[in-house]
């Protein structure tokens, strides 16, 4: 598998990567797979590059696989998920290995799934290695449609035929507890104070949305957590010192710095759960996302107004 990644690669010098090295773990999940790595090195400075291929069930792709991610959580320069005219679906992405910018490693990569459930996916990197390794180049040595062509080469075939035939599925989960992230997100627009513009939403499929809003100050990322069950870890995180409400709701107020790498980012946060066990925790900074640098003074909402929306009526049924 190595000397057909290297046959299609432009000429160069190869070298191993670390073991390990080469193939983000997204990629490693599926089953039935291979994958190969090499360090490419065309005179421009050494970049690790890897090859994954798998077999797989086109009709049982999990949400959110073979699109472009959520830009608020994974940022990136270019991404474009779209089905060819013979019908394989292909990402193509451009971004970076640590969403929050830590270090200028940048990630690339061609993901492909045939309709016959051939995955072939080729990642690239600036640097040596995927992690740990300073970055050695501007940019990786691939274009983008040069990552297309060779997903989609012809070498592959046999290997992947050679593969064993994916497992049975699995019979699918139960639909997660609790509220889904439509009504979440839903219901959290409704409840936002006036004067807030809505210019971004996201979701998960239960338990968990975000807005990105805007006052005209700069925009302000909001999310909010919506979990039933939780009675366990009440006396965890609602000490003596937590806010008890007439219903018995338990309230805790945090303030201070992002938990993630974005400079300058201030992070307001109401922290409740209720006598039944249902968790409501809301945050909002004072950037657009918790990876990039502070884009106002403050979050947009006081801990008055999150405190609000966090105890207000919530309907599971």
């Amino acid at each position: 598998m190595i000397s057909t990644l290297e046959e299609l690669l432009p000429e160069a010098k190869f070298s191993k990567q670390p073991s390990g090295g080469g193939t983000p773990a997204g990629v490693r999940k599926h089953s039935s797979q291979s994958s190969a790595a090499v360090v490419y090195d065309d005179g421009h400075g050494k970049a690790a590059l890897s090859v994954s291929l798998g077999r797989q069930n086109p009709e049982e792709v999990a949400e959110g696989d073979l699109a472009c991610p959520d830009k608020n959580f994974t940022p990136f320069e270019t991404c474009s998920a779209t089905t060819l005219t013979d019908g394989p679906r292909l990402v193509l992405f451009k971004g970076w290995e640590y969403p929050d910018r830590r270090e200028e490693t940048r990630w690339w990569y061609a993901d492909l799934l045939t309709p016959e459930g051939y995955r072939i996916s080729v990642h690239e990197w600036n640097a040596p290695a995927e992690k740990g390794a300073g970055v050695s180049r501007p940019a990786p040595p691939l274009s983008l449609d040069r990552m297309k062509g060779l997903a989609q080469a012809g070498e592959w075939r046999p290997l992947l035929a050679s593969l064993p035939e994916p497992e049975a599925s699995a019979p699918r989960p139960p639909a997660p507890e609790g509220l889904s992230g439509d009504t979440i997100l839903s219901r959290l627009t409704e409840l936002l104070p006036e004067g807030l513009t809505v210019k971004e939403s996201g979701k998960q499929e239960a338990e968990y949305a975000y807005v990105v809003v805007d006052d005209g100050q700069g925009k302000s990322f909001v999310q909010i957590n919506v979990q039933p069950g939780m009675s366990d870890v009440a006396a965890t995180l609602f000490g003596s010192d937590a806010e008890v409400l007439d219903d018995g709701t338990k309230v805790v107020t945090h303030q201070g710095p992002g938990e993630k790498g974005g400079a300058g980012v201030k992070m307001r946060e109401v922290d409740t759960i209720r006598p039944g066990g249902l968790r409501v925790v809301i945050s909002a900074f004072n950037a657009a996302n918790q990876n990039e640098a502070a884009s106002r003074e403050e979050p947009a909402l006081t801990l008055d107004q999150l405190k609000k929306i966090a105890t207000s009526e919530v309907r599971l049924g």
